[in-house]
């Protein structure tokens, strides 16, 4: 090798770590500028955590959250495609926050589960025998709930983001280039603003990670499948009589479908099927089947509202970079459970790691990372479940069929 070729390799070393010396330093300044993309519970999140963590150091930072929806309407206008359940755990975690949910916001307090499986019923109520478990509405409700006063949760949050500092803007980003260093945000109207730091919490049912492509932002959108959601208004006093206070689980030896719940909220049931790409083939099969027809027979209640939404059922390793960050479901979040948990975890490690460690990717990696890890983890696991569940029951012997020609869950479990 020659002493050129010496020199060459060495001033390439040195602007390397130059580069990784600047990107290190990447922090968040006094005044500092913050564009969230996303005003659901993963943005509002994003949003207090950061003004609370960025007072306690005496750290001023402006934040915008572009969300141009109104959580006040009914219906799709002010959806935002949930089934809408908070963990006991997680209603106190929140609650530990200083987060207290108020009582116009909770539709119904569920006080137990209850699995239906091809072979029975088994109730599991609250450890401590209280109703923690909240059932709420995401938006404002379905389409023709607007007459019942549904107030929306992630109105409720993004409230409490403003008051804590938060500027919300009703206007669409369309996406994001780069202008000396920061990222700068594009809106419909071809309005442009450069930021400190931009975090990015639209979800999977929004392109906007798609639409990054080719603007030099490296962020791989998460692997996702298509579900199922419908709202149920029963006869008056209906819900109580058959759901009760209990969220229903179905485990039913059905093609496809994973599970599925009717969750009662107030004068409405929504109904989630969580499955692979669950069409109304599959819908049908479950609303007309036995356990269900007992539970909740539907074919004697009008939907009034109904979606397919998108689902995160594979995150991506690395969804954050220098000046960028990803939370909520656009990033990682639990399989087919707990995203408003999941949207919780990732928008506070996210924000406490931009205001105590800094807004390089380096920063994001040592601090959010272990977060995103120990998710994926979690859902590597979930993963390996259901392949394992499958190869047995690949290699389990003839059974005779069922009137219905379903196997049941019993047997399944063998």
């Amino acid at each position: 090798m020659g002493l050129g070729t010496l020199g060459s390799a060495a001033s390439d070393l040195v602007a390397d770590a130059a580069d990784r010396s600047d990107s290190e330093d990447l922090e968040l300044h006094d005044g500092a500028h913050v564009a969230v993309i996303g005003g659901g519970p993963a943005g509002s999140l994003f949003s207090y955590f950061l003004s609370t963590s960025a007072h306690t150091v005496g750290l001023s930072v402006d934040v915008d959250i572009f969300e141009p929806r109104s959580f006040s309407r009914s219906g799709p206008g002010g959806c935002n495609h949930c089934g809408g359940i908070i963990s006991e755990s997680l209603v106190q975690i929140l609650a530990a926050e200083g987060i207290a949910l108020p009582q116009h916001v909770v539709r119904r307090a569920i006080e137990s589960y209850v699995v239906h499986m091809d072979v029975g019923s088994v109730r599991i109520a609250s450890p401590v025998d209280e109703r923690r478990i909240a059932a709420v509405y995401r938006g404002n409700g379905p389409r023709e709930g607007g007459d019942v006063g549904v107030e929306s949760f992630d109105g409720f949050l993004l409230e409490m983001a403003v008051e804590h500092g938060a500027r919300v803007i009703r206007k669409l980003v369309v996406g994001i280039d780069w202008d000396g260093g920061l990222p700068r945000l594009r809106e419909a109207d071809g309005t442009t603003t450069p930021y400190d730091l931009v975090c990015i919490a639209t979800g999977v049912n929004s392109n906007f990670v798609r639409l990054l492509e080719g603007s030099g932002v490296e962020l791989e959108a998460p692997e996702t499948t298509r579900t199922y959601i419908c709202e149920f208004r029963p006869e008056s006093g209906d819900v109580a009589r058959r759901l009760g206070d209990a969220m229903h689980v179905f485990l039913l030896d059905i093609p496809r479908l994973e599970f599925a719940a009717p969750i009662p909220k107030g004068e409405f049931v929504t109904m989630c099927l969580l499955g692979s790409d669950v069409d109304q083939e599959l819908v049908h099969e479950f609303l007309t089947a036995p356990e269900v027809r007992r539970c909740q027979p539907t074919d004697q209640v009008p939907c009034v509202c109904a979606c397919s939404p998108l689902i995160n059922v594979r995150g991506v390793r690395r969804p954050y970079a220098d000046r960028l960050v990803v939370v909520g479901d656009g990033g990682v979040t639990r399989l087919y459970k707990d995203g408003i948990g999941a949207a919780y975890r990732t928008a506070k490690s996210a924000a406490t790691t931009a205001v105590y460690q800094g807004i390089s990717e380096q920063a994001f990696r040592r601090t959010y990372g272990p977060t995103v890890k120990a998710i994926s983890f979690d859902n590597t696991i979930g993963h390996r479940a259901r392949m394992t569940r499958g190869r047995d029951d690949a290699c389990a012997p003839a059974r005779p069929a069922r009137p219905d020609r379903r196997r049941t869950t019993a047997d399944r479990l063998r």
